[in-house]
């Protein structure tokens, strides 16, 4: 579902919190607990809004790599989001969604269905389009563990040494590709 129209101009100090589209890329790394902006009560009344749970997805960027990049809302209150952003419902772990949607399969797949040239969209129905394997909830938490354990280590990581930083993110991306990808031939 689409988001509502809404700058960085309606931002307010409080109010009804929201995900600006840009936010995405640069605020935001794989989950959210609470928003960083919020708007007032003029812009709050007509908005669909995300609920605990749903991926909420930057439909617009300027390169095909940042396009389709979401996070996962998983804070208590309903969050409005912009209209460049989409949200997803779905019945999945949220987290297990928001990490598949991160993988060189993903990755492959916007490629194919993204469009522009300068300023690059992808569709919210193309995304819906995307086939999901779908393992068992134990082992969607299984995936999660996992990869939230090597998401901690590279964010502490941060004032490390850059080379220990790349080994890592490195690491990281191999065992989330590799974790989830499944054999399709079943």
């Amino acid at each position: 579902m689409r988001g509502t129209s809404f700058q960085k101009k309606h931002f307010t100090g409080k109010g009804t919190p929201c995900i600006h589209y840009g936010q995405i890329y640069t605020l935001y790394v794989h989950h959210a607990y609470e928003t960083i902006s919020f708007v007032g009560n003029k812009i709050s009344r007509s908005t669909r809004r995300a609920k605990t749970g749903d991926l909420v997805m930057a439909t617009t960027r300027e390169n095909i790599e940042d396009v389709g990049k979401c996070i996962v809302w998983l804070g208590e209150e309903d969050v409005i989001v912009s209209n460049d952003a989409c949200f997803i419902h779905h019945t999945l772990n949220p987290k297990y969604l928001g990490y598949l949607l991160q993988t060189e399969s993903f990755s492959m797949y916007k490629k194919k269905v993204a469009t522009g040239t300068k300023v690059i969209r992808i569709n919210a129905d193309a995304v819906a389009d995307f086939v999901i394997p779908v393992p068992s909830m134990e082992e969607q938490e299984r995936i999660i563990s996992i990869l939230d354990r090597f998401e901690a280590l590279t964010t502490d990581l941060q004032i490390g040494l850059p080379a220990e930083i790349e080994a890592r993110r490195q690491q990281y991306e191999y065992y989330r590709n590799k974790l989830l990808t499944f054999n399709q031939a079943a």
